[in-house]
């Protein structure tokens, strides 16, 4: 098979590190890439810009492509698979319609309370005097989001109206979505999904906050593990009954039928009761890297199951140990971050089926150097026995990585560390 894979992260680069596994695969394309990719096996480059829809339309037919696997929201949302399909290419990810699950947290919220799917209480404001008189008459914490898709950064934590109302001003011009506070574990249930059937993946967890201690501002994330301890086979089918098949037979009802990546983020209360903070329409990043990294299934045969809508005929097998990934990134980061500095280190690294560094924010100079180039720039991961042993494989890794400004986050794991000394 001919592969394409669309996007230029740390996503993208342990997509195209597990397809290239694949027997089944005979040549990768991956559009734009980075060196990371560039890197692997049976896989190559194309400067393709991921918001060029026509470029990418025409680049798939003209290659005889069999399968592309989408792996950001925009161009899911500019409907890149609606095109794809048209020209009957196999692809991995929503139609526009069905990526405004992501693609608009008001229709996210709205679809949720239509549908009765367990989510916090909200308002929806396109004039921010009456989204400051709201928060006014109403004190208490709040999470205010920018409607459209912000890059995982559109989501503002705020406990007092001052803050509240900088928030509000922060985000503007967006249609704002104000969400009630809701205190609990956050967790991350990604599912392959066919329109009618979903095929869980392994359970994950992200942080998203840039400091230790789930502290500072909200990024797209500074690391991740799977599993998660805390989702038990018990909550795990709730998950399933009470959130997934709700969604997919909604979208069905609603016209839109999903097909691709859903990918649920869920807080679940002290009570063990899960709800909806968003829906994602594709894989998570950096939950993609630990994930794959567990995949022991062959991911395209998985792809190819869910475009032959028979997702509930196979299933996924999974290494028993805990993978771990931790984000490298540039100085400044979640804001104006520094780039073009030369990453030292990379070579002294023996990637193998146990630690890969995945490559997001990365580029190559005129030199042949790899430098940075964005801001989470590398994503360091590692598998093993205990959530201890993948920690101490993975930071030991990092520490051989430099560059200027570097930074990473310490306690990637904490929660899994608390959840499993508590039991």
């Amino acid at each position: 098979m001919n592969i394409l894979i669309v996007g230029n992260g740390g996503r993208e680069h342990a997509l195209t590190w597990k397809v290239s596994q694949s027997p089944l695969t005979q040549h990768i394309f991956v559009a734009p890439g980075n060196p990371g990719t560039a890197s692997v096996t049976k896989a190559q480059n194309v400067m393709i810009a991921t918001t060029d829809i026509d470029a990418l339309v025409s680049f798939a037919k003209a290659q005889l492509i069999d399968l592309c696997i989408v792996g950001p929201e925009v161009p899911l949302s500019l409907g890149l698979c609606d095109r794809l399909r048209q020209h009957h290419i196999a692809c991995i990810g929503p139609n526009k319609n069905a990526s405004q699950l992501e693609s608009s947290k008001a229709f996210c919220k709205d679809f949720l309370i239509r549908h009765h799917i367990p989510t916090a209480r909200y308002q929806t404001y396109d004039d921010a005097n009456l989204a400051k008189q709201f928060i006014r008459e109403n004190p208490a914490s709040w999470v205010i989001k920018a409607d459209g898709l912000a890059a995982g950064k559109g989501v503002i934590i705020a406990h007092d109206t001052i803050a509240a109302e900088l928030a509000i001003d922060t985000l503007q011009p967006h249609r704002l979505v104000i969400e009630e506070f809701l205190v609990g574990e956050e967790v991350s249930f990604i599912c392959l999904v066919d329109g009618e059937h979903a095929l869980p993946l392994a359970t994950s967890q992200d942080h998203k906050t840039r400091d230790d201690g789930d502290q500072g501002p909200n990024t797209g994330g500074m690391g991740a593990y799977s599993p998660a301890p805390i989702v038990t086979h018990a909550l795990q089918q709730s998950i399933l009954d009470d959130i997934i098949y709700p969604t997919i037979r909604g979208m069905q009802h609603e016209d839109r039928p999903f097909s691709g990546f859903l990918y649920a983020g869920l807080m679940i209360d002290h009570q063990g009761k899960p709800q909806v903070l968003e829906f994602n329409c594709r894989l998570g990043d950096p939950e993609t890297q630990p994930l794959l990294m567990r995949l022991q299934s062959d991911l395209v045969e998985l792809c190819i199951a869910c475009v032959e809508q028979r997702l509930d005929q196979v299933d996924c097998r999974w290494d028993p140990r805990i993978a771990l990934g931790v984000v490298m990134c540039a100085a400044g980061y979640p804001d104006q971050y520094r780039k073009n500095d030369v990453i030292d280190g990379l070579d002294l690294l023996i990637a193998s089926n146990s630690l890969q560094v995945f490559q997001a924010g990365t580029q190559q100079n005129d030199a042949g150097q790899i430098v940075t180039c964005g801001g989470r720039v590398l994503c360091v991961t590692a598998l093993g026995k205990t959530v201890k042993s993948a920690q101490q494989t993975t930071y030991a890794a990092c520490e051989k990585i430099h560059w200027e400004g570097a930074f990473y986050r310490k306690d990637i794991g904490h929660r899994a560390l608390t959840k499993l000394m508590s039991n």
